[in-house]
């Protein structure tokens, strides 16, 4: 037990001892004519708790005292003591003495029977350190027995509890999951005609996330970021969208709408918005030539960096209804070359490290197998308990 606790413990226990004196049948008697003794009094004082009583007046003269066994040296020292006196309705509690004799005075303002101050009465408690300890952790101990007692009784209910929140929170996942999928599809639907695109770039994105060594708790906002990224395709035009050819620079600048019209989408749902960094700002360039607001450097979001990386790579080495699929040496050299300039290189060169090894991985897969390899990182990155 700390010495400051011990000490606190012992001033109320202190003040517990000296309360009698508030009472009006005692205060009457300490203000009573002088006697040689008062019965009264002398039947509360005890060696192991009450050592002594002193009243005195208003003026703050001795006008009664008297004392249990106790040495002449803790009179002595009680008596010279100066301290503050309390108003009424207040105490006044201090240590005295040292070491293992110290004593605890207690002051209380004795008021008449006109409500005026008459007088004080001045109680010494007696300090045992290793009784009040072995009292104190004796409470403590008790204290957790019941604890460890109730927590026992309530444990079935407890784990009921949780397995209900589990469940339900499970429910909670899987119906955002399912958005997540119905928004990604409908997207690709509009674009090319699949939604592999979405899967294999999350997949980059959080094997690439995970070398770089990104927070654990950011990798669930790029995963529906990185499924997301092109959700505002569904507000452009199939005229633009759907064009084979290069868009002019109207069009151009109507394409340029998308990664805001994707913000409007996700808004409004707590869930979603953590994605709203790889939506806004996937087509933002390490130069600053990008758009919507021309970022540069670490201006733009991390998980954004990331994210370009991986969507240019896959959109070069996959198949689309206008080109053919690049094989992995080019289309890694065209991301080398742009380091600097559209990537993060500091990003690209952490990419280049296990590219391959990533692509031969997913490339290959199925929707299903996909599918799965997908729940697996959202298994283990989004809270379900």
């Amino acid at each position: 037990m700390g010495t400051r606790q011990g000490e606190q413990a012992a001033l109320e226990r202190a003040l517990e001892g000296v309360r009698h004196f508030e009472s009006p049948s005692m205060q009457a008697a300490l203000l009573a004519p002088s006697t040689t003794s008062h019965p009264e009094i002398e039947r509360l004082l005890d060696p192991e708790k009450l050592l002594g009583v002193r009243v005195l007046s208003s003026q703050k003269l001795l006008l009664y005292e008297s004392w249990a066994a106790a040495s002449s040296s803790a009179q002595r020292t009680v008596s010279l003591q100066a301290h503050s006196w309390p108003a009424q309705r207040e105490r006044v509690a201090r240590w005295v003495g040292a070491g293992n004799e110290r004593q605890i005075l207690i002051v209380l303002p004795l008021p008449g029977l006109d409500g005026t101050l008459s007088g004080y009465v001045e109680g010494v408690y007696h300090f045992d350190a290793s009784k009040l300890e072995r009292e104190i952790w004796r409470s403590v101990l008790l204290a957790i027995a019941a604890v460890f007692g109730t927590s026992v009784l309530l444990f079935p209910i407890f784990l009921t509890l949780l397995k209900q929140a589990a469940q339900q929170s499970r429910r909670i996942l899987d119906a955002n999951l399912s958005l997540l999928h119905a928004l990604g599809s409908a997207t690709a639907k509009r674009d090319s005609d699949t939604d592999l695109h979405n899967y294999r770039v999350t997949l980059y994105a959080v094997a690439l996330a995970e070398k770089l060594g990104l927070p654990y708790v950011r990798m669930a906002d790029l995963i529906v970021g990185s499924f997301l990224h092109d959700v505002g395709k569904i507000g452009i035009p199939d005229a633009i969208l759907l064009k084979r050819g290069k868009l002019n620079s109207e069009e151009f600048e109507v394409m340029k709408r998308h990664p805001l019209l994707g913000l409007e989408i996700v808004a409004g749902n707590p869930w979603l918005t953590g994605a709203s960094a790889v939506i806004r700002s996937h087509h933002e360039h390490f130069d600053g030539s990008g758009y919507p607001d021309g970022l540069s450097g670490n201006d733009i979001p991390i998980l954004a960096r990331i994210f370009a990386v991986v969507d240019v790579f896959d959109a070069l080495t996959s198949e689309r209804p206008y080109k053919a699929a690049m094989d992995f040496d080019a289309a890694l050299a065209i991301i080398t070359q742009d380091a600097g300039t559209h990537f993060d290189p500091d990003i690209v060169a952490v990419f280049e490290q296990d590219a391959k090894a990533w692509h031969e991985q997913t490339a290959c897969l199925t929707g299903d197998a996909l599918s799965a390899q997908l729940r697996v990182s959202v298994e283990k990155y989004f809270v379900t308990a």
